[in-house]
């Protein structure tokens, strides 16, 4: 029982019980740009866990848009979109979004987080269904549970579980929700087959496509361009903070469905708009996205390279066609000290542990950059070798 004068012993016992655990987490310091040579807690580190896929966090274009439109219009938007805070930038990043993936609208949101937030708590509700791979983004597992209605969670890229769920539904409104690429697995959501099921069975079908916008499709479209998927019944969402190295959201779909959610997502309404500058920055991006193919190729070289040279023992590097290259270890505790073998030979892979990810798969999360470099991955596939032979 928590005493009037001491009301902070139950978290500090709740602490020690996740620090037993080995699943205190620490915050590290950056300072600098975001680079593969990356300045963390005062030494320098090869880092192979950003998620800066294409190297554009720190490119010229965008630090001089945003420069020019710091200068011009200010750093904050100064009230949220709905009241004076919709910048002519942001209505031009909007239509440079959804005309970048091929749907009619877009609408911006400030995070990723919050755009799946406002997304699914608008759509569904009680009465309503929503199924959900098991894989899913944390933020659309806590999106699907305050939206108080009926969550149905399938097997990873299990179709028959899924269709089974959607059969037996009597909902009134059913959504499906899946990431496109699953953020500590690095593959891919079955798209076409899940947009069939979500036609059959009068559903929508919504795309958290966070780790493939920018990266997946000949132009970096992300996965509706790779899967050469369309249909008004999906809802595709996608952030801005990865590839396109910048920061914020975006959901883009049928008019009637950007207009709705403009007027009835709070996470939308209720918050204060992006700055603009972070807009302009997005502007710049976009048309380096497009025209710079071989960013992508050298992403996908680079994974090559690593999935073709590193040889394993003991852990497990799990197929994956993206930038996200999962090493599974095994405990928590074994793979907090396989970081540390790395870190001391001077590279940077966090540890990734429960809750974040099933018992018995802790990993270490390996995310590639187009800013890395062939001799980058020599190091990480050498010191990765040499800690897997000491643990």
């Amino acid at each position: 029982m928590v005493t009037a004068d001491d009301p902070f012993r139950i978290l500090r016992e709740e602490l020690d019980a996740i620090a037993a655990a080995g699943l205190l987490r620490q915050r590290r310091i950056v300072d600098g740009k975001q680079q593969p040579l990356l300045h963390v807690n005062g030494e320098s580190l090869l880092a192979f866990c950003s998620n800066d896929y294409l190297g554009l966090a720190s490119h010229p274009a965008l630090i001089a848009a945003a420069r020019n439109a710091i200068e011009n219009v200010g750093v904050g938007s100064g009230a949220s979109h709905l009241i004076t805070g919709h910048h002519r930038l942001h209505q031009e990043l909007e239509t440079a979004l959804a005309a970048f993936v091929g749907l009619p609208r877009a609408l911006l949101f400030s995070t990723g987080y919050m755009a799946n937030l406002g997304i699914i708590s608008a759509l569904a509700g009680r009465g309503d269904a929503i199924f959900a791979d098991k894989l899913n983004h944390a933020s659309l597992n806590d999106a699907a549970v305050l939206s108080r209605a009926d969550l149905h969670r399938y097997a990873h890229n299990d179709l028959a579980a899924l269709e089974h769920q959607l059969e037996k539904s009597e909902a009134r409104r059913k959504l499906v929700v899946t990431d496109a690429v699953f953020s500590m697995d690095g593959d891919l959501a079955h798209v076409p087959q899940l947009l069939g099921l979500c036609e059959r069975h009068n559903a929508w079908l919504m795309l958290d496509d966070a780790h493939g916008f920018g990266v997946l499709g000949e132009h970096g479209r992300g996965a509706l361009e790779h899967f050469n998927s369309c249909s008004p019944r999906i809802i595709y969402m996608a952030t801005l903070g990865k590839a396109a190295g910048v920061s914020g959201a975006f959901v883009a779909g049928e008019s009637d469905l950007i207009e709705y959610l403009m007027q009835t997502a709070r996470t939308s309404i209720y918050t204060t708009a992006m700055p603009p500058a972070l807009a302009a920055a997005t502007l710049a991006a976009l048309p380096i996205m497009r025209d710079e193919p071989e960013r992508r190729m050298q992403l996908r070289r680079l994974a090559e390279i690593l999935r073709t040279e590193l040889r394993l023992k003991k852990w497990q590097l799990p197929p994956s066609a993206t930038p996200i290259q999962p090493l599974i270890i095994g405990s928590g505790e074994d793979a907090l000290r396989a970081s540390e073998k790395l870190r001391e030979q001077g590279i940077l892979v966090p540890a990734i542990r429960p809750p974040t990810v099933p018992h018995g798969t802790a990993r270490l999360r390996i995310t590639l950059s187009a800013a890395h470099t062939e001799e980058d991955i020599r190091r990480l596939i050498h010191a990765i070798h040499h800690a897997e032979a000491e643990a």
